[in-house]
C-alpha cells in the first residue's frame, strides 16, 4: 500500500501527477484508503467539542478530502483523454463507489447538524462576501444531496445517486467506443473534392489505425470537412449516418440507459420536493427556473427556423446549378453551404485554412492573454506527461508563476470526442497556496506532416477552450470550492465564449494568421470576407443548437418516473417543434453526452446561449471603447469575471463589469436573428 503513488506526496514540478508511475491497478486500493481518510476527517469535524463556527465547519470542509479529490480528478482526466480497457474497467467499478462515498459525506448527520447551526446564524457572524458565499454553497450542496431526508427516503436517494453513476458511466463509454472504432476507409476513387489538408489528416488517421489508404473518423475535425468537401454524395450519407447514429448500435444501445437515467432523475427531484428534474437542476443556476430558459429560447426558435428556410432556398438554387437533388438532405447541407459561401462571399474554407496553423493560433491566444491580463507562457520540455502530444507551459503574471497549463489538441482513439477544459488541481489559499493545473482538450485532426491546419470554426473552438483555461488559471479566491470553474454552468461559459471574439481582432490576425507555406499575413480582404460571412448559415447552426436544447428541456421537464421510450419521444418532439429534417440537431439523445454522461449539463444545454447573451454584451463594451485591449476594461474583466470564481454573485459581478444587466439584443444581432 505504501508504494501506491496515489497515496504519496508528489514531489514533481507543480506536484503534477507522476503519470509514468501510476497504473490502473493503483486506483481502487487508493480510493478505498482515501474514502476512509476523508470520512475520518468529517467525523472529526462533527465531533469537535468547541461550538460550531464558520472556521471549523465551512472553511474546514473546504480543506477536507484533498488527496481524494486529487485522485478523482486524475481518474476523470485519464479516462477522458488517454483511456484504456483497464482504465475503463476501473471507471466502471469506481463510479458507484465514488457516488456512495459522496452520499456518505453529504448525508453525514453529525457534520450537517453543525453546518446547519452555523448557516442559521450566518447574518450575525460578520462574514465577508466570499465567506458567506462558501457557507451558502456548502449548505445548499448538502441539502440538494439529501442531507435533510430521513429514513427510507434517505436510503433511496443514496441508491439513486449510486445507480446514476453506473448508468452515466456506461453511457459515456458506449459513445467513446462508437467514436473510436469507426473509420470510413477511402480509396483513390473516393477522394473527389477532398482538399490537401483533409487528405493529409485522413492518411494520418488511417496509419494510426493500421489501415490502407485514407480514413475519415467521427472526430468533428474529420467528419465535418468530409461532409463539406466530398463530391461523393453516397459516402457523405454513410459518414453522416455513422456520425448521427452513435449510441444506438444493438450491442451498446444507449436508449435504454437514457430511459433509466431519466426515470431516476425524476425520482431524485421528487424526493427533494421538485416537480421534475429541470426544476431541480435549473434552481442551482443563474436562470433559476425553466420558464426563464424558455423565455430566452422563445426569442430564438422561430426566427432561427425562418432564417434556416431562407438559407435552404439558397442551397436549393446551388443544388440546381450542380445538377444535384433539390430535396436537400442533412448530408448535403455542409457541402452545399460551402458552395454558396464561395459563390456569395468568395470565401473558401480550403483557402482560409493555410493561414490558421495550430502553432500560430496557440501563439495568438497566448498573445491575447498577455495583452489583456499580463500573462506569460513558458513552455516546459522537462515534464513527463501522459501522452507525447501533450504540451505544458508555466503561466506567470507580474513575475510570479500562477499555474501550469497543458494543451492536448489532437484526436486519437483513446480520447473522447469534443472539446473541453478540465483541471488536475483547483486554485486556493485556504490551508496553503494551491496553484491551478489546467488542461485544454481538443480533437483536431493531426497532420501527417507539416503544421496542423485549422478551420476558422476550429480556431474559435481553440479560443473557446482557452477562455475556460484562463478562467481556471486566473482564479484568485481563498476557497477551492469557489475557484473559478466552480460556478453556475450558465455563467461558466461566459469566459470561454467571450474569448472567441479575440480570434477575429484584426491586429491579432495580422500578427499570427500566417500562411503555412509562404509566411504571408492573412490578407485584410480575406478577414473582411470571414466577417461578412459571419451571419451566413446561422439559421442552420442556431436551429441545430436550439433543437438539442429544447429536447433536453422537454426530456427533463417530464414527471414520469417510469421513464420514456427515447426513440418515440425524440420523433414526437421533432415533429411538435417543427425541427427541419435537413438541419437535424447538434446532439441526438443516444449520444448526448452533455446530458447523459453526467448531470452537469442535464436540463442545461441552454447554458451556451444564456452565456452568449452575457458574452455579446461584454465584448460590446470593448467595441464601444474602440479598443479590444482597453486597459481599464481588461482590468475590470480580470477582477469581476475571470478571477472572481463563485466568490461573488454572478449578476452582481457582471453588473460590476458592464454597468448594467444584460439584454438578449446583442446576441440576437450577432446571430443575424434580428
Amino acid at each position: 500500500m505504501n508504494a501506491n503513488p496515489l497515496l504519496q506526496d508528489w514531489t514533481t514540478p507543480h506536484q503534477l501527477p507522476p503519470f509514468e508511475q501510476i497504473r490502473p491497478e493503483h486506483f481502487e486500493p487508493a480510493f478505498d484508503a482515501l474514502f476512509a481518510e476523508h470520512l475520518s476527517q468529517i467525523d472529526s469535524l462533527a465531533s469537535l467539542a468547541e461550538p460550531a463556527s464558520f472556521a471549523n465547519t465551512a472553511a474546514a470542509f473546504d480543506r477536507s478530502g484533498l488527496k481524494l479529490e486529487r485522485a478523482h480528478l486524475l481518474l476523470d482526466n485519464q479516462t477522458s483523454s488517454e483511456t484504456s480497457p483497464e482504465l475503463q474497467e476501473v471507471e466502471r467499478r469506481m463510479a458507484p463507489k465514488l457516488a456512495d462515498h459522496h452520499s456518505r459525506i453529504y448525508m453525514h448527520e453529525g457534520f450537517f447538524s453543525r453546518l446547519d447551526q452555523v448557516h442559521a446564524q450566518r447574518d450575525s457572524l460578520g462574514l465577508s462576501e466570499e465567506q458567506g458565499r462558501l457557507l451558502d454553497l456548502i449548505h445548499r450542496n448538502f441539502v440538494r444531496a439529501g442531507a435533510k431526508l430521513q429514513g427510507n427516503d434517505r436510503r433511496r436517494y443514496a441508491e439513486i445517486v449510486s445507480r446514476l453513476a453506473e448508468l452515466t458511466t456506461a453511457f459515456s463509454q458506449n459513445v467513446l467506443a462508437d467514436e473510436s472504432e469507426y473509420a470510413l476507409q477511402l480509396g483513390e476513387a473516393d477522394l473527389a473534392g477532398l482538399p490537401p489538408f483533409l487528405l493529409d489528416a485522413a492518411r494520418a488517421a488511417a496509419e494510426a489505425r493500421k489501415l490502407p489508404g485514407w480514413a475519415i473518423t467521427l472526430s468533428r475535425s474529420s467528419i465535418v470537412p468530409f461532409l463539406t468537401f466530398s463530391a461523393r454524395r453516397e459516402l457523405r450519407e454513410t459518414a453522416w449516418r455513422a456520425w448521427t447514429g452513435r449510441g444506438e448500435h444493438a450491442e451498446r444501445d444507449n436508449r435504454p440507459l437514457a430511459k433509466q437515467i431519466l426515470a431516476l432523475r425524476v425520482e431524485q427531484a421528487k424526493l427533494l420536493g421538485y416537480a421534475n428534474f429541470a426544476d431541480y437542476a435549473i434552481a442551482n443556476r443563474m436562470a433559476g427556473t425553466p420558464a426563464a430558459v424558455h423565455a430566452l429560447m422563445d426569442q430564438v426558435w422561430e426566427p432561427a427556423k425562418a432564417r434556416f428556410e431562407s438559407e435552404k432556398a439558397m442551397l436549393r438554387e446551388e443544388a440546381a446549378k450542380l445538377g444535384e437533388p433539390a430535396d436537400i438532405q442533412p448530408w448535403d447541407w455542409f457541402h452545399l453551404a460551402e458552395k454558396v459561401r464561395i459563390a456569395r462571399y468568395a470565401l473558401d474554407d480550403a483557402e482560409i485554412k493555410p493561414y490558421f496553423g495550430l502553432d500560430n493560433m496557440i501563439a495568438a491566444m497566448f498573445d491575447v492573454a498577455g495583452r489583456l491580463f499580463g500573462l506569460g507562457f513558458s513552455e516546459r520540455h522537462d515534464l513527463k506527461l501522459y501522452h507525447p502530444d501533450v504540451r505544458a507551459w508555466d503561466v506567470s503574471r507580474g513575475g510570479k508563476v500562477i499555474g501550469l497549463f497543458l494543451g492536448d489538441n489532437y484526436a486519437r482513439q483513446s480520447k473522447r470526442g469534443g472539446a473541453w477544459m478540465s483541471v488536475y488541481r483547483y486554485q486556493a489559499r485556504n490551508g496553503g497556496e494551491a496553484l491551478p493545473i489546467v488542461v485544454n482538450n481538443n480533437n483536431f485532426a493531426k497532420a501527417g506532416h507539416g503544421q496542423t491546419l485549422l478551420s476558422f470554426d476550429d480556431v474559435r473552438t481553440l479560443f473557446h477552450e482557452f477562455g475556460h483555461g484562463l478562467h481556471g488559471m486566473l482564479s484568485d479566491v481563498e476557497y477551492r470550492l469557489l475557484a473559478s470553474p466552480n460556478c453556475p454552468w450558465d455563467y461558466v461559459e461566459l469566459p470561454s465564449q467571450l474569448m472567441e471574439n479575440w480570434a477575429l481582432v484584426p491586429e491579432v490576425l495580422e500578427k499570427h494568421a500566417r500562411h503555412a507555406e509562404t509566411g504571408a499575413a492573412i490578407p485584410a480582404e480575406l478577414v473582411a470576407k470571414i466577417k461578412a460571412a459571419r451571419h451566413f448559415n446561422q439559421g442552420f447552426e442556431t436551429v441545430r443548437y436550439a433543437a438539442s436544447t429544447l429536447i433536453d428541456l422537454a426530456l427533463h421537464e417530464r414527471d414520469d418516473a417510469e421513464g420514456i421510450d427515447i426513440a418515440a419521444f425524440e420523433t414526437a418532439e421533432r415533429e411538435r417543434l417543427g425541427i427541419p429534417p435537413a438541419a437535424g440537431m447538434n446532439h441526438r439523445p443516444p449520444h448526448f453526452g452533455h446530458i447523459f454522461s453526467d448531470d452537469a449539463y442535464a436540463a442545461g444545454y441552454y447554458v451556451y446561449m444564456w452565456a452568449e447573451v452575457l458574452e455579446a454584451e461584454a465584448f460590446a463594451a470593448f467595441e464601444e471603447a474602440g479598443d479590444p485591449f482597453n486597459p481599464k476594461l481588461a482590468d475590470k474583466l480580470y477582477r469581476h469575471i475571470y478571477s472572481a470564481g463563485d466568490a461573488r454573485e454572478q449578476r452582481a459581478a457582471f453588473r460590476a463589469f458592464r454597468g448594467r444587466d444584460p439584454q438578449a439584443e446583442a446576441m440576437l444581432k450577432n446571430r443575424g436573428l434580428l
